[in-house]
């Protein structure tokens, strides 16, 4: 196998810069904190999970009512709360019982943990 220099990009002043990307990290992940972000990566990496998280986060008031939530999607109730144990478990949302009904709400900490994985890359793309 031969090696192959592949050549840089030209800028938009025609001449080619030695580095043609912005780092996307602002520091290599250590091995725990990166566990723990996986954890949390694959709670959303599902769509009903991903949706859910979105529907409390914007819902009026900050929390949102699981009454609320089982009618927007075609799944049954055990489903819904199996997603969101999933969620809850990962430290994304936390919720208390109200009566018959359980609301919920995020957890900030966490949400901007995921969201701080990729924010260089936000800024570099507005460079």
């Amino acid at each position: 196998m031969t090696a192959t220099t592949l050549p840089l990009v030209p800028n938009s002043k025609g001449t080619q810069d030695a580095a043609c990307c912005a780092p996307i990290a602002r520091q290599p992940l250590g091995e725990s904190e990166a566990t723990e972000l996986a954890v949390l990566l694959k709670a959303v990496a599902d769509p009903v999970r991903l949706r859910l998280l979105s529907m409390i986060g914007s819902h009026a008031g900050g929390e949102a009512c699981v009454c609320d939530l089982t009618d927007a999607f075609d799944l049954t109730a055990p489903t819904i709360s199996h997603h969101l144990k999933v969620l809850r478990t990962a430290g994304l949302i936390d919720g208390e019982r109200r009566g018959t009904w359980v609301y919920y709400w995020i957890i900030p900490q966490q949400v901007t943990r995921l969201g701080a994985l990729f924010t260089p890359l936000a800024r570099s793309a507005r460079a």
